[in-house]
């Protein structure tokens, strides 16, 4: 995501948050974040909350008039000034394995966001117990939780999955000059961190199997390598979609309607459209990062576009 105001806040206060809301059962604008369990074969996925981020409409939908916004969003009962997505982490148990599919966007992103470490900590699971993180994308808030409060590897026993196309494009030498200026921190914070994991990182290709039943599917657009992942567990099978698919109302029912969010907006409607189309054919499940947590469901046709069905 971008066009947002960095702000810093200490693990101290995000885990001092995390208690409170645990003990209220109630996470950001009066939200509940009960964790997701489900299994596809021999896997267990496990869905966190790492919180949710404020993206003003004009940057999600800059292509579109105020009415042709109010006419989509306001019968679903959503704001048409602002969106609040959700930012859920999928953690897979699969065997002597514990992968995390991204790892949200730490304490220096936004405040309401970054709140995976606690999530993990309230579960029993420490960052040393992480086997593996599976990145889709280089954005703020999928990547910029991997460091510590001291910029050290926060999962120091991980082997960090890459995609080839991401660490090509945020490590090239001309993409901070070519990058907008809204976005120049983007740049700043995705070559930091990944050149403090560069020791743990294996790179991945679409087609690659990251993990046993764990296939790399391509899905650029939103970023030029990003990366979705097909778990397949039997006749059974789970798309951790990344931001491939973004909003479960806009997205699917507006799958034509450029997002701001894509760096490429006509490959991000490309692979948006080819995404939805293959979703609703074969019934696989899907999780979405900015889905309505707990974010996991399936896509169905729909007279216009498609439909998000949640569970």
């Amino acid at each position: 995501m971008s066009g947002l105001k960095r702000v810093e806040m200490s693990r101290r206060e995000i885990l001092l948050s995390g208690v409170a809301l645990a003990a209220t059962g109630i996470a950001g604008h009066g939200r509940a974040f009960a964790e997701a369990h489900l299994s596809v074969g021999d896997h267990e996925i496990t869905v966190f909350s790492d919180g949710h981020l404020s993206l003003p409409m004009d940057f999600i939908l800059p292509e579109q008039s105020e009415e042709e916004i109010s006419a989509l969003l306001a019968p679903h009962g959503m704001a048409t000034d602002m969106l609040t997505p959700d930012c859920n982490i999928t953690l897979l148990r699969s065997g002597d394995r514990l992968a995390l599919f991204d790892v949200g966007a730490g304490p220096n992103f936004q405040p309401t966001a970054g709140e995976l470490l606690s999530k993990l900590e309230n579960a029993g699971i420490d960052p040393s117990d992480i086997t593996d993180v599976i990145l889709t994308h280089a954005h703020p808030d999928h990547l910029w939780g991997i460091l510590d409060d001291f910029d050290d590897p926060l999962y120091p026993q991980a082997n960090i999955h890459v995609p080839q196309g991401e660490w090509d494009f945020w490590r090239a030498d001309d993409t901070l000059a070519n990058m907008p200026d809204e976005r120049k921190s983007f740049v700043v914070g995705a070559q930091s961190r990944l050149e403090a994991i560069k020791d743990q990182i294996s790179m991945i290709a679409p087609g690659d199997e990251v993990l046993p039943g764990v296939e790399a599917v391509g899905t650029h657009g939103h970023t030029p390598g990003h990366m979705s992942y097909m778990i397949h567990g039997g006749s059974q099978s789970v798309f951790v979609v990344g931001d491939a698919i973004s909003n479960a109302v806009i997205s699917f029912e507006k799958p034509e309607w450029a997002s701001g969010t894509d760096q490429d907006r006509d490959q991000g409607i490309a692979t948006r459209k080819m995404l939805l189309d293959r979703l609703a054919l074969d019934q696989s499940r899907v999780i979405g990062f900015h889905f309505p947590h707990p974010g996991e469901g399936r896509v169905e046709k729909a007279a216009q576009g498609y439909r998000f069905v949640k569970g």
